[in-house]
């Protein structure tokens, strides 16, 4: 039975989480939850989930904050590429230099590697790590559908003057793990609404077609 996605766009930074779920098994995932987690745990109560998983597609605050409440509720196994824990650690400095109020990372993070699958209920997630927003960041991609995090939007790309990121290896990760995925696959970002690679790989100003990289 296939995965359900529920998309959910919390905080100052309009920032999207999602929960992921198997209906036949009733187990999620929970994906990048920043601010407003009471949001999304009122949606799991009320589908009676069990979190079995807590992803996080990269370690800035907006996508990390509110994950320890989801864990402290309702449990779940907290994991993050290790090229992102020098940003987990430092999730308090990330929130002062916005003013935003002090954070806590989840408790024992569990480290994702290119190319592991994770099982939930009856599918299987597949990571693959796309760095170029942040060290770390990953991709968790189900059948047509691409969890990307601040790597892709619709017409633009993640920032690349944070610690860590550059748009060198953004433009790889976009240009050579994704798009050969094919057009049809389904783009789910960290902001705004969702798009296609096919879009993205005729008409984004920075790594498409429309750039004019070689």
């Amino acid at each position: 039975m296939p995965l359900i996605s529920r998309s959910f766009t919390l905080g100052p930074f309009e920032t999207n989480a999602y929960l992921v779920h198997c209906p036949a098994t009733q187990e999620a995932a929970v994906l990048d939850v920043g601010f407003d987690p009471g949001v999304v745990l009122r949606e799991i109560r009320e589908r009676a989930l069990t979190v079995r998983y807590l992803l996080g597609t990269h370690a800035h605050y907006d996508h990390v904050a509110g994950m320890r409440a989801i864990q402290r509720a309702v449990g779940g196994v907290y994991w993050l590429h290790p090229d992102d824990t020098f940003l987990l650690a430092a999730l308090d400095v990330q929130g002062r230099t916005f003013g935003l109020p002090p954070a806590e990372a989840p408790d024992e993070m569990h480290p994702l590697s290119d190319g592991q699958t994770l099982s939930l209920g009856e599918e299987t997630l597949t990571v693959i790590h796309t760095p170029g927003h942040s060290p770390g960041s990953v991709t968790f991609h189900w059948r047509d559908l691409l969890w990307v995090g601040d790597l892709l939007f619709a017409g633009s790309v993640g920032r690349t003057d944070l610690p860590g990121g550059s748009f060198e290896a953004l433009s790889h990760s976009v240009r050579d793990r994704l798009f050969p995925l094919g057009d049809r696959l389904r783009v789910l970002p960290g902001h705004g609404p969702e798009t296609t690679l096919g879009e993205e790989r005729r008409n984004n100003p920075f790594v498409g077609e429309a750039a004019g990289l070689a």
